[in-house]
């Protein structure tokens, strides 16, 4: 591994453990055993690190998150999009918890966070829509917008709601599937009689994955 690839790697460990606002370069490169003007050799300041952070978290979405498939199992694909989608909150769950400081020191990253968050509205509602054709839930076209508004919001706020409730303010494995049971709840009252039976399934899975690990807010 390079040291640019090194110090992404570095970043992203010591923001999710410390926070992002607690964490310097300084910080950063004395972790890595190199000196500041190395870490600059690679990188501008901090900034810059959060932007090529953001991009590989973008990168990552675009590359998992693919229409879903009429000719696949739509409830098998869902559950690889959750699966996907909380693995990534997971690894970088330091930017949902700072996300309006972050943003508001960087206006590049800011439009570039608002192009995203246009295209990703897109794609989740692609999904809503996909699972509509493949009857396993029954809505109309402006509930479907709304639904996918709904589920943005709790994949977005999950992580940092979770924390701000928590006296150590440490994020745990069970939190993610806890976050997974949330968003199916949010397809059930859409669902078609022959999918409830199998979303109930869904999420009792996730609940035992949960209730495996340590004990978790509700």
């Amino acid at each position: 591994m390079n040291t640019k690839d090194k110090i992404i790697r570095t970043s992203i460990a010591m923001f999710n453990l410390n926070g992002e606002r607690a964490v310097t370069t300084n910080h950063i490169a004395a972790s890595l055993g190199i000196s500041p003007g190395n870490l600059y050799y690679h990188f501008k300041n901090k900034e810059d690190i959060i932007r090529h952070i953001f991009s590989l978290y973008s990168e990552h979405l675009n590359t998992h998150f693919k229409p879903l498939s009429l000719n696949e199992n739509a409830l098998e694909q869902l559950t690889t999009y959750l699966d996907s989608l909380f693995d990534l909150m997971w690894r970088y769950h330091f930017f949902y918890d700072n996300l309006t400081d972050i943003l508001a020191r960087d206006s590049e990253l800011k439009q570039d966070y608002i192009e995203f968050q246009k295209k990703l509205f897109t794609q989740v509602q692609a999904v809503v829509l996909a699972l509509r054709d493949a009857s396993v839930i029954d809505i109309n076209d402006s509930d479907a917008k709304e639904l996918a508004h709904m589920l943005k919001m709790t994949v977005s706020f999950w992580t940092p709601y979770v924390k701000a409730r928590r006296m150590t303010g440490v994020l745990e494995q069970q939190d993610i599937y806890n976050g997974i049971v949330k968003v199916l709840m949010l397809f059930k009252p859409y669902c078609t009689a022959l999918s409830k039976e199998k979303i109930n399934g869904l999420q009792a899975h996730y609940q035992t994955l949960a209730d495996e690990t340590l004990p978790s807010i509700a």
